[in-house]
């Protein structure tokens, strides 16, 4: 699953898609074994830069 199929125009203001995709990020951390005292910390830092890339994302969706 990736978080860049699951954008939506508007992810950032809505926090059940919020939510749904700090639980993407915490299940392809725990794919990948990052450390679960970490996660916190990597799940924002995540939600962060694709709040940053988010608009090219929606632009893009339908694209690919």
């Amino acid at each position: 699953m990736s978080l860049r199929k699951n954008v939506t125009v508007d992810w950032i203001r809505r926090e059940p898609a919020r939510a749904k995709m700090r639980i993407i990020v915490k299940g392809i951390l725990r794919k990948y074994g990052y450390p679960p005292d970490l996660q916190a910390a990597a799940v924002q830092t995540v939600l962060q830069q694709a709040e940053a890339l988010s608009s090219e994302w929606s632009i893009t969706h339908g694209k690919n």
